[in-house]
């Protein structure tokens, strides 16, 4: 102990002494230098921004503060002083505007090489002693040194691996590497003669960069980098494939050398095959698709082997797609796929993971310790089988599955491993470019089918960081690509998991230039971004510009929620709800979405318009508060259907004119958007219940099957009736289950099943799992028991719920009026009828009348409507409303000639329509063509 104190003594004076010089860093030489100050070190609270300016928590003391560099036996010191911060800084930082600004004199050249190795800054007290030591932040010094100015990182256009006719170069981008060379691999995943390469760094753009020949062309590769990694506090010589690959090995192991013009890589006829158009953004419509979901369940496929895979849309008349074809031809044109990029949480190795069809024998080969495998079993019998043995009102079947999850071969993929790749457990080859063609080929059969083709994309955060072997981005660059803790350090993870910083120049690019290579060379048509709110509005801005240049009419939407460390626009302006008004960038609706199901989840505390609020109420329910919600929610309900714009005007019950943006939801207000582009309407989705458990969790225990179908077929007509642009669950006109379960992400086919035969929606298939649910045991077998089986549905009341839901989806794609194209025309022509003093409760009369503007539909020429009136019957009985003009008007012919007779009751006189209970009835009034 003395001698360190002695030696943390010579060391304070040396450091002092370099006070006195800030021409030149000082260099010490000591045995254990870098070890004892590491060992002092605490946290990551420095921030250093650009060479001449690092920020400090602020502290009231008389300390002096130095940079210092830790390398070997040496440490190099530079003193700082303290200054203002820069206005540009605190507006690009406004997180950071509580610390104190420092000057430092360092020369960009020097910083550049000091940021290869571990960084802190040290503390000197007012009796010149060593006291105190913080680890720096870089990421921001990072970006003004290398992507500030013209021709720098940013500007490279050829990050990875390209093939030309002077052979393969390579290209990563590793500003604080030490060290970095390609290792090369043949087919068989063994080292190439000469299978190490060494790269040489441009120090202006950071990038390391190597050209081979031809040989190297579709070889494997890894890059073997040399850097200083915080996460050992030590230089580590790391093999991590490449963030630009574009085709990868089983496992994603290995990048592999592609060229993704080659004919090679592509199904035939992808170059010239056709891709479906849209006149106007809002005349999208998304169906929101699993990949494994679509037909893990399907017996009607030509080849088991495609259960679960990209080649399922290959099938010409599988249960699935004959049903897609339906969809389709009710004005369905846009397929939504949940991440289908490079995941890394199922094992592509079929042989290595379990599916429903396995046998015992393999389950337990695989995952000995699960309790099935503790026992005796049948060798032979399936795993769907044992689980269909299962009482329902048990809890085994959640107990297997739970054990399982980790060696099933399913997830939802919203854990990114690499951006640029399509996922290997969807290929019935993972291997390379095998599993390119398969992507290809699924993209291009829907495209022929007549649908577009949109991709859920995670930017926001990866799987893994630091030294973990699925992390890729903080091996090569550490600590910069991801959103760090102020003070400590510590990776952000409000996200769910490592949080990006989009906010960083390459990350953005990163993200920018994966986006064009999807668009571009797999013609994928738009894109849902993954809890966009935790990226800058800057950024979305820009992607989509870069997108548009290779496909003019991508369409971008999105989770613009606002949470976490970026909340509140905390770092930067957010990809948010309240902030993308406007963009003509599609924001999700909680506003319609709780109006409409209710609030929260897991409850049965509360309902929504949809299943029950005043109309019906459960036990839970008091007249004097459903009155209440029932006002609020009404209010925002009709927003929601007027595109959810924040100028919508509205009368309240009482007489009061509102705009959208005055009716409150929580402390926001209910109306954000200002073009119905901005707003995407759902009341489903893959996250939560689906609207049929979420339904049941609330509903009133004596209503009938019949009517529970119908409050589930009415709560979907608010979102395909709705001004803006409509987003559907897939299996939601089937009345989805999934027995209640709230998360559903990594809990197999059991549970997520969804049947296009259309005899089963798998509703109380047992209960959840407890990970997520245990804490709702009761209340689900509360509600089964209360229902008393009038919440099972029978393969009729499936029929009924899908073809209702077709025919919905019919008028709103043959009705042009459901989708108009400005705020200005919604305010113009939208109206609601039953306000003040014409509301009658369980009544939503809305009124959309024809535009001078107005153009046909491109699906249905045959008619056009001088004004549409959707009366919305959310009560139990029959109800009227008066409306002088009622005889101009008839039902819609699509619902006069469909299956629902109670609709076809609807009746109308000189003055008055009829509509029965729970029936969303539309009336239209026909005009001349033009």
């Amino acid at each position: 102990m003395k001698k360190i104190s002695l030696y943390l003594q010579l060391l304070s004076l040396s450091i002092l002494l370099a006070a006195c010089d800030t021409k030149a860093p000082v260099a010490i030489e000591a045995v254990d230098t870098s070890s004892n100050i590491q060992a002092l070190a605490k946290g990551f609270s420095a921030h250093w921004l650009t060479p001449q300016i690092i920020l400090l928590p602020k502290q009231q003391t008389n300390n002096r503060y130095q940079l210092t560099k830790l390398a070997a036996n040496t440490v190099d010191t530079v003193a700082l002083t303290a200054t203002t911060l820069p206005k540009k800084l605190a507006e690009k930082f406004p997180h950071l505007t509580g610390f104190q600004s420092y000057k430092v004199n360092i020369s960009n050249e020097l910083a550049k090489q000091w940021l290869k190795h571990s960084l802190v800054i040290t503390s000197l007290d007012a009796d010149k002693q060593l006291i105190a030591a913080t680890y720096i932040q870089t990421g921001a010094v990072i970006d003004a040194l290398y992507t500030s100015v013209d021709n720098d990182a940013d500007e490279v256009t050829d990050l990875g691996a390209n093939i030309s006719e002077q052979g393969v170069s390579f290209k990563l981008w590793a500003p604080t590497a030490q060290a970095v060379s390609v290792l090369l691999f043949d087919e068989n995943l063994q080292a190439m003669p000469n299978a190490q390469l060494a790269m040489i760094e441009d120090s202006k753009t950071g990038v390391w960069q190597v050209t081979t020949g031809d040989e190297a062309s579709y070889a494997y590769y890894q890059y073997q980098v040399r850097v200083y990694h915080p996460a050992s506090k030590k230089v580590e010589t790391l093999q991590v494939t490449d963030p630009y690959s574009l085709s990868l090995s089983v496992n994603s192991e290995y990048s592999q050398v592609v060229n993704l013009n080659d004919a090679t890589t592509q199904p035939s006829h992808w170059a010239e095959h056709s891709i479906p158009r849209v006149k106007n953004i809002e005349d999208n419509i998304f169906y929101e698709t699993h990949i494994r979901d679509f037909s893990a369940n399907d017996p009607s496929l030509t080849n088991p082997k495609f259960k679960g895979k990209y080649k399922a849309f290959s099938e010409e008349n599988s249960d699935g797609m004959q049903h897609l074809k339906a969809l389709q031809a009710s004005g369905l044109n846009n397929i939504h796929l949940l991440p289908t990029y490079d995941i890394a949480t199922v094992n592509e190795e079929a042989s290595q993971h379990i599916d429903m069809a396995d046998s015992l024998a393999k389950v337990c080969t695989i995952a000995a310790k699960a309790s099935i495998c503790q026992q005796d079993y049948n060798e032979q019998q399936t795993l769907k089988s044992l689980l269909s043995s299962y009482a329902t009102d048990g809890k085994k079947a959640q107990q297997l599955v739970s054990e399982l999850r980790a060696v099933d071969n399913y997830n939802w993929g919203y854990d990114p491993l690499h951006y640029t790749v399509p996922e290997g457990s969807y290929a019935v080859n993972a291997q390379g470019v095998a599993r390119l063609v398969e992507f290809r080929e699924m993209v291009q059969n829907l495209h022929e089918l007549g649908f577009r083709v949109i991709m859920d994309v995670v930017y926001n955060h990866t799987y893994a960081s630091g030294l973990d072997p699925k992390s890729v981005l903080d091996k090569i660059v550490p600590n910069y690509y991801h959103r760090l803790d102020p003070l400590t350090g510590a990776i952000e993870q409000s996200t769910c998991c490592d949080n990006t910083a989009t906010e960083r120049v390459m990350m953005e690019k990163l993200m920018i230039d994966s986006l064009v290579i999807w668009a571009r060379d797999y013609k994928i048509d738009g894109f849902r971004f993954d809890l966009m709110g935790h990226q800058p509005k800057s950024a979305m801005l820009k992607a989509r510009e870069a997108v548009r240049s290779v496909d003019s009419d991508t369409y971008f939407y999105g989770e613009g929620w606002n949470f976490g460390e970026v909340a509140n626009n905390n770092q930067f302006v957010q990809a948010s709800q309240l902030e993308l008004g406007g963009s003509e960038i599609g924001t999700f609706s909680d506003r319609l979405r709780d109006a409409v199901r209710g609030g929260g989840n897991n409850t049965r505390a509360t309902q929504g318009i949809g299943n029950g609020l005043l109309m019906q109420a459960n036990e839970l329910q008091t007249t004097a508060q459903s009155q209440a919600s029932y006002e609020l929610l009404m209010n925002q309900l009709r927003i929601g259907l007027a595109g959810n714009l924040a100028d919508f005007p509205i009368t309240d019950k009482q007489g009061r004119p509102l705009l959208g943006k005055d009716v409150p939801y929580g402390d926001q207000p209910t109306g954000y958007a200002k073009d119905p582009a901005d707003t995407i309407n759902y009341v489903s989705k893959h996250d939560n219940q689906t609207l049929w458990d979420n339904s049941q969790y609330r509903l009133a225990f004596d209503v009938s099957t019949q009517d529970r179908v119908r409050m589930h077929l009415q709560s979907l007509s608010f979102a395909l009736f709705a001004q803006g642009i409509p987003f559907v669950h897939m299996g939601s006109e089937f009345m989805r289950s999934k027995s209640f379960l709230r998360d559903s992400y990594d809990y197999g086919d059991w549970f997520n099943r969804v049947d296009f035969s259309a005899q089963e929606n798998y509703y109380d298939v047992g209960l959840p799992p407890a990970e997520k649910d245990q804490a709702n045991w009761p209340l689900i077998q509360q509600v089964l028991l209360g229902h008393e089986g009038r919440d099972k549905v029978d393969a009729e009341d499936i029929a009924f719920s899908n073809q209702v839901f077709q025919q919905m989806l019919a008028i709103r794609m043959s009705t042009p009026l459901f989708r108009l194209t400005t705020a200005q025309e919604i305010i113009e022509q939208v109206s609601f009828l039953n306000i003040a003093g014409a509301s009658q409760d369980g009544l939503l009369v809305m009124q959309i009348k024809s535009g001078a503007t107005q153009e046909n539909s491109t699906l249905d020429d045959k008619h056009n409507y001088q004004s549409v009136i959707v009366i919305f019957n959310i009560s139990p009985k029959t109800q009227r409303f008066s409306y002088s003009g009622a005889s101009t008007y008839i039902l819609h012919p699509l619902q006069q000639a469909g299956i629902d007779e109670q609709v076809k009751a609807s009746k109308i006189s000189a003055d008055e329509f009829e509509v029965p209970a729970l029936s969303s009835a539309v009336f239209v009034s026909l005009k001349a063509l033009h």
